[in-house]
């Protein structure tokens, strides 16, 4: 419930900011800019995220920053869909400003953004649930060479280095982190 406060507090100031004062780069005019840029602002927002997100997951598994903080979330074990938010305040505190970061400085279409914070809910619970909501020509595939799942993400909960990403396998690969897939569970038990 503290990690969920210390996220929401950020999104609230956003909110107000942008709908009151218009602080932001969020817009509703959907001819504001052309229709091509909704999907890349999309894939920017999570490379973006996704790049913060691995190299602060990647420090949190220092031994100082793991045992201090990171640790909280590896108590879940086997992790659970509700490890998505089971994080120290610390932890929290590194990535609650982010996305409300960027809406200071990249463009967003309001439903854009939307789209960028449901795929950041859906990912962060579906890679903690214990079981695969891909199907296996997904997660063995092209795009699964690509893309965290579940799959992935488990081998990071049972090695504890490696498969520090959020979204995307790009930094792993480029990093030499990356773990492969971890067991295959496409129901839960």
């Amino acid at each position: 419930l503290a990690s969920a406060a210390i996220y929401g507090i950020p999104a609230g100031i956003v909110a107000w900011g942008w709908d009151s004062l218009g602080w932001t780069q969020i817009y509703r005019d959907i001819d504001a800019l052309p229709l091509w840029y909704l999907p890349v602002s999309v894939f920017v927002y999570l490379f973006a995220h996704d790049t913060w997100f691995y190299w602060t997951h990647r420090l949190m598994h220092r031994p100082f920053w793991f045992k201090a903080a990171h640790a909280v979330h590896h108590e879940s074990r086997p992790p659970t869909a509700w490890a998505a938010m089971a994080f120290h305040p610390w932890e929290a505190l590194s990535g609650a400003f982010v996305i409300p970061a960027l809406v200071f400085i990249i463009p967003v279409h309001v439903g854009a953004l939307g789209a960028v914070l449901a795929i950041m809910t859906i990912m962060g619970v579906t890679n903690h649930m214990g079981w695969e909501c891909f199907p296996k020509f997904i997660v063995n595939g092209k795009l699964g060479q690509w893309l965290i799942t579940a799959t992935h993400h488990q081998k990071h909960h049972d090695a504890y280095r490696g498969n520090y990403g959020l979204y995307f396998r790009f930094w792993d690969k480029m990093c030499g982190t990356d773990l492969g897939l971890g067991s295959w569970n496409h129901r839960p038990r």
